[in-house]
């Protein structure tokens, strides 16, 4: 039988199986594979009283009615999503953010979608552009793909250089900003975002990742989706909402830009984490309720960190920041770690920063203790600086990403 027999023409039949074939290869790395990774290249499995505050979850978990959703859900894990609970959240979250349904597109996590577009729209003659720092996922995906990554060091304020990034390869393929940024926490302007769209090259797609966005006062800019723009937005649920063990995310964008994703397959969603999910978005409560607990955690931290003279990256407006140490980053996170405080891994354009991730009012409380005992003493530097895990896949575990 040929390939237009089984109702793909041959080119898109070609198109579609070397797509799958290149997602399978590709290992979608998230925060939780960056942190794991780094855990494996030397760090070990903390103890039951460490602190861990180096992988951006949020400590206060799933909501009580996500638990709830799930636990009612749970005794028909037995099929797939056979009441089309995934349909019903897609509406109700389109509605929300005046959206379509069809601009909704539902994976387990951002990593999927993040990875997927990269994939889908770089290649050898089309580069990824991506401020430095920043999440650094969407610069393995290129690296799969064979295609250019122009890294564009962030503004004075540490916010996305937009004009920079742009500029910076006439043939990109995709121009990422990350807001707020991960791993400083800063704000891009929406009206800097709106001139890389207007202004970016021609043919390539602007990927913003709003991992963050509900823990900032930001605007976000799904109003550019809806209008049918040259974008495609993520989201998690791993972040505000807490879930980041139960996986849900999405990509939302224009149906023919997300139809590209489609080229490298997707599994179907856990209903316990649909369930999760639709619970959260109806609780109008919960979104203010968290973003007002992590951001008063956060001040209270900053605040301490400045009172007692230590040098902060940029004004986070989430919940990770860095702090300059002045000394070598991975002296600094293997001393914490020994005195039980996880904390996050090393971006090597800044060697001596360390990235802090907001725990509970008693993570924090630990982590004042900690921190300032490792700074008054003297500075060692790490054992293995480069902490390469062999399991880990290229670039991972070692200086690329998590030097």
């Amino acid at each position: 039988m040929s390939d237009s027999e089984n109702g793909l023409p041959d080119a898109g039949r070609r198109t579609f199986l070397w797509g799958a074939a290149l997602a399978t290869a590709v290992p979608i790395l998230t925060e939780a594979g960056l942190a794991q990774a780094r855990m494996a290249g030397g760090m070990g499995v903390p103890p039951v009283d460490a602190v861990l505050i180096n992988a951006n979850e949020n400590p206060l978990g799933p909501s009580k009615a996500a638990c709830e959703a799930i636990a009612n859900i749970a005794s028909q894990g037995g099929r797939y999503d056979r009441n089309d609970v995934q349909g019903q959240f897609i509406k109700t979250y389109a509605a929300q953010h005046g959206l379509k349904p069809e601009n909704v597109a539902v994976y387990a996590g951002s990593g999927e979608p993040l990875h997927y577009t990269v994939l889908a729209y770089t290649s050898p003659t089309k580069s990824l552009v991506t401020a430095d720092p920043s999440y650094e996922s969407a610069m393995l995906a290129a690296k799969y793909a064979g295609a250019p990554i122009k890294k564009v060091p962030l503004t004075a304020a540490c916010g996305h250089d937009v004009k920079a990034m742009v500029a910076a390869d006439p043939s990109a393929g995709v121009l990422y900003i990350c807001n707020p940024n991960n791993p400083t926490g800063t704000i891009t302007p929406r009206a800097d975002i709106i001139w890389a769209l207007e202004n970016k090259p021609a043919g390539s797609i602007l990927l913003v990742d709003e991992a963050y966005i509900h823990l900032s006062d930001e605007q976000d800019v799904l109003d550019l989706v809806a209008a049918g723009k040259e974008l495609i937005v993520l989201r998690t649920f791993s972040k505000v909402y807490g879930m980041a063990g139960i996986r849900c995310g999405l990509a939302l964008g224009r149906p023919d830009l997300l139809a590209k994703l489609n080229e490298f397959g997707q599994n179907a969603m856990p209903i316990t984490a649909l369930a999760a999910a639709q619970a959260s978005i109806t609780d109008p409560d919960l979104v203010p309720s968290r973003k007002k607990i992590i951001g008063d955690i956060r001040v209270d931290t900053l605040s301490w960190l400045k009172s007692n003279g230590y040098k902060l990256i940029g004004e986070s407006h989430s919940n990770c920041f860095m702090i300059d140490t002045g000394r070598d980053g991975h002296g600094v996170v293997e001393a914490m770690r020994a005195e039980k405080v996880y904390i996050g891994r090393i971006w090597p354009v800044w060697p001596q920063a360390v990235r802090i991730t907001v725990g509970s009012a008693d993570d924090m409380a630990k982590f004042k203790v900690a921190f300032k005992k490792v700074m008054d003493a003297k500075a060692v530097a790490a054992i293995d600086s480069t902490h390469t895990d062999p399991r880990a896949p290229i670039g991972v575990g070692g200086k690329t990403f998590l030097s």
